[in-house]
């Protein structure tokens, strides 16, 4: 899934975007508030973590300018501002939770995965193909009940493909649910994932379920 990371201080960002990306986040940074209103106007998130002393817009603003856009992205508020009326006034505007500074990363992690079971909502719990299955809530692929082992990589572009079971996925629209925008790869190697995908699939298996439409993209029939 791919997340919006806005906060300006730059040790705290860079210990974030790491510990996010270990964990199989596609993330995205903005230092200010324009910086932050520029992704969101170029990408779709389903996450955003949002500071709110933020320089040029202040977090509020950023907050409810990105819900006068329609942006339906789950925000978790990350500040240091403990006030009540604060917390209040972010919820008035859209957030989905607040979490005062400083936090422990398990915290965190915990309402990170509270806010993604919640903008899973509308989807199908698992996907299932056959004897496989893939559950977002956890980030785990089972074939007949046992897990397959798989990258972060492998296992978001299984998951993406699944969630969009029957549509066409361009190689560049795998490429940006996948790498942030500081990545350096080229979109060339969602053909690499893919292949180490499908072996990992056919060890398994499970053979010929990801479908490749050359010039085109990919999709699971």
């Amino acid at each position: 899934m791919r997340l919006l990371l806005v906060e300006d201080s730059t040790t705290l960002r860079e210990r974030l975007h790491d510990w996010l990306s270990e964990r199989g986040w596609t993330v995205d940074e903005a230092a200010d508030g324009p910086a932050a209103l520029a992704f969101l106007g170029a990408y779709d998130y389903q996450l955003v973590l949002l500071d709110l002393g933020l320089p040029g817009i202040d977090g509020q603003d950023v907050l409810a300018r990105m819900r006068a856009a329609g942006s339906s992205a789950r925000v978790l508020v990350l500040s240091a501002r403990d006030q009540i009326d604060e917390r209040v006034a972010a919820l008035n505007r859209g957030a989905d939770d607040y979490l005062v500074k400083p936090f422990a990363l398990e915290e965190l992690a915990s309402r990170l995965l509270a806010l993604m079971r919640r903008s899973l909502d509308s989807a199908p719990p698992v996907f299932r193909l056959g004897v496989l299955e893939v559950d977002p809530t956890v980030r785990l692929a089972r074939v007949a009940g046992a897990p397959l082992p798989l990258t972060p990589k492998e296992y978001l572009l299984l998951e993406a493909l699944l969630r969009r079971r029957g549509q066409l996925m361009t190689r560049p629209a795998l490429f940006e649910l996948l790498y942030d925008s500081r990545s350096d790869a080229s979109d060339k190697v969602i053909e690499v994932l893919i292949s180490t995908l499908r072996a990992k699939l056919a060890r398994a298996g499970i053979e010929d379920c990801i479908e490749t439409r050359r010039g085109f993209g990919y999709l699971v029939p």
